[in-house]
């Protein structure tokens, strides 16, 4: 299970937990938590990183793939290149769509300067910048879609816990930089495995209608909603999602 952007190993632990039924393996994606460190942060980069990863498991036989979020960009271009070594893939919340061309581009434009200005400034002040509490906190309140009060609390926890464990401004911000300048539709036409892509009705990061036309880009594929939730669908609905990943993975 490989993580979205700014997120660690913790944040898809909620949906590892229900898959009682089989071994889950969840790593820190590089320049993240306790994740290795590249010499620089680009899609090749983190594609190059999971196929040793995955070797490095020496498993009896190929794995599931599931990303969520920016993870799905990684996994997807993985998929089109080391489709051999996995069985098959899921993509929860999957990039499906240009995140400039989207209904938040305005947002990705601002998010671009955050990043790269915290890339200019001294290291001290940097960090302070990017991990600032309001900055986190608006991220958080701009993907939360749930008006349940108490999970509107956990989810902002624990971004506040886990959203500034990057490496430093540099790698976050050329990891921001690869998750808005690639989606998943420039890999799956060349996907061959069996696919599934989970995606939340209110998911304003790549909107429903950009999810139908991305599942038709796969050879093999096919896509679920759960209503009611947006890009969060790991901690607004781990339930649901844990649900869909075990009955496509029993099929």
């Amino acid at each position: 299970m490989i993580h979205g952007f700014r997120g660690t190993h913790q944040g898809l632990s909620l949906i590892a937990d229900q898959l009682n039924t089989v071994k889950t393996i969840v790593p820190d994606l590089p320049g993240f938590a306790d994740g290795d460190m590249l010499h620089d942060y680009s899609l090749e980069a983190y594609v190059e990183w999971l196929h040793g990863y995955v070797l490095s498991l020496e498993l009896s036989g190929p794995p599931v793939l599931l990303g969520h979020s920016f993870g799905t960009i990684v996994c997807a271009a993985y998929a089109a290149k080391y489709g051999d070594t996995i069985d098959r893939l899921i993509l929860v919340n999957p990039i499906g769509a240009p995140a400039l061309e989207g209904p938040r581009r305005f947002m990705t434009k601002l998010a671009i300067f955050y990043y790269w200005l915290g890339k200019h400034l001294p290291k001290g002040i940097a960090r302070a910048w990017l991990s600032s509490t309001p900055s986190v906190d608006i991220m958080s309140a701009v993907m939360t879609k749930t008006k349940d009060k108490q999970l509107r609390t956990f989810i902002r926890d624990q971004h506040r816990q886990f959203f500034s464990t990057f490496h430093s401004p540099k790698s976050v911000y050329q990891g921001f930089i690869t998750s808005v300048n690639h989606t998943v539709q420039e890999s799956a036409p060349s996907i061959k495995n069996n696919t599934l892509l989970i995606a939340g009705d209110v998911d304003d990061i790549t909107p429903l209608e950009k999810q139908q036309q991305l599942v038709a880009l796969f050879p093999d594929a096919q896509l679920k909603v759960v209503k009611g939730v947006g890009h969060l669908t790991h901690y607004e609905a781990p339930e649901k999602i844990a649900d869909l990943v075990q009955a496509f993975i029993k099929s």
